[in-house]
């Protein structure tokens, strides 16, 4: 284990400063995006209709891939700070809601319905003066 340390001195100085970057992004980056979540988003059953049908198909599948390689990438981030400094559950939550995928409605309420996620969400909104996100 030592001798990897050694060999590998700059690779770990390079996986600390994006450590580093990506808990101070998400520090900022995060609470900024819950505040854009719709206060109804987890309340409808039904999804409402994609607000981009009428654009090009091209600009449409571009704009989809980058806000769903976003998702992922927040998602992913999210994961990692589970067992690192960050926020981990609300970035992986703003990954999520980002994501296209079958069932994500329902694993997205069901994140959001747990009591402390709800209560961070909320508490970040009334920081900035949003309205608390409602439920069911």
């Amino acid at each position: 284990m030592y001798e990897f340390l050694q060999n590998n001195q700059n690779l770990l100085w390079l996986l600390a400063i994006v450590s580093i970057f990506a808990f101070i992004a998400t520090l900022v980056v995060i609470p900024w995006l819950v505040t854009k979540i719709p206060v109804d988003y987890f309340s409808p059953r039904k999804r409402p209709v994609m607000p981009r049908r009428k654009e090009h198909p091209v600009v449409r599948w571009i704009l989809l891939l980058i806000k769903n390689l976003l998702g992922a990438v927040l998602f992913l981030l999210g994961l990692v700070m589970l067992v690192t400094p960050g926020q981990g559950l609300l970035t992986m939550l703003v990954g999520l809601i980002l994501l296209d995928f079958p069932g994500k409605f329902r694993f997205e309420r069901w994140i959001i319905s747990n009591k402390q996620v709800l209560r961070t969400v909320n508490w970040l909104r009334q920081k900035r003066n949003r309205e608390a996100l409602k439920l069911d």
